[in-house]
């Protein structure tokens, strides 16, 4: 169906940018992209996302909301402190852009719950803290073929790439070995989450529209604290555990 006269209102200046159009507006209405989790990075993805139009979120996160997560949890708010983190995110998202349909599975991502949700989206967003969520997501993307955007960040430093099984590396060719020193609690600002979680947001509606260049097979490194961005080529592993059979 053609945009509704409300959302041409409402997308009218980002449809205004070159190559962008209706076209590519419909694109985005038309997909889903499942992200997890919706925390400092994810939570930026996911606002950015339903501002843009994305028909579909599927939102995977656990628990409940934490003072300390206020510091960069811009879909969660002091008064939900104690309640689910999904459901605050659903409502901000909501309020922020009533078209966009918030679909919420509130666990944290497993090798079963990635193979029952990749299958069904367009595109995956990788913003969990834990390698054992990351790897169940790639491997899933890779499974159905879903294109995945991978994105992490530590203190001021962040990093993304995009994954498109098959043609780039997938993330076990970047960690073919577990990370065995990485912790689950690190120093994080908010606002170096947010540019990872923005520049993440870009990375899907160019993967969706087909407007621009993407980071397929480049890993994009950001040290905020000198302002420096680099472009680092990555190549696949032949022998990858995960897409090494595939082409």
């Amino acid at each position: 169906m053609p945009l509704t006269p409300e959302e041409s209102a409402r997308y009218e200046w980002q449809m205004w940018a070159p190559e962008f159009g209706k076209d590519a507006q419909e694109k985005l209405r038309q997909s889903s992209v499942l992200i997890s989790r919706v925390g400092g990075v994810g939570g930026a993805v996911a606002l950015y996302l339903a501002a843009a139009g994305v028909g579909r979120l599927v939102l995977a996160h656990a628990g409940n909301v934490r003072p300390s997560d206020l510091n960069r949890q811009i879909l969660m708010t002091t008064d939900w402190i104690g309640r689910p983190r999904l459901e605050s995110a659903r409502r901000r998202l909501s309020d922020l852009n009533p078209h966009v349909d918030v679909v919420t599975v509130p666990q944290n991502m497993t090798n079963e719950l990635a193979l029952e949700h990749v299958e069904f989206v367009d595109l995956v967003v990788d913003a969990a803290p834990l390698f054992s969520e990351r790897f169940a997501m790639n491997a899933a993307a890779v499974r159905f073929r879903k294109p995945l955007i991978e994105c992490a960040m530590y203190h001021l430093t962040a990093q993304l790439t995009t994954i498109i099984p098959g043609q780039t590396p997938c993330l076990r060719c970047l960690y073919p070995d577990d990370p065995v020193h990485w912790k689950r609690q690190f120093p994080v600002l908010g606002a170096t989450a947010g540019v990872a979680g923005t520049l993440a947001a870009i990375e899907v509606i160019k993967t969706i529209t087909g407007i621009g260049e993407t980071l397929a097979g480049r890993l994009l490194t950001i040290n905020l604290k000198s302002m420096e961005f680099r472009h680092l080529p990555i190549e696949r592993l032949e022998n990858c555990s995960v897409c090494g059979q595939l082409k």
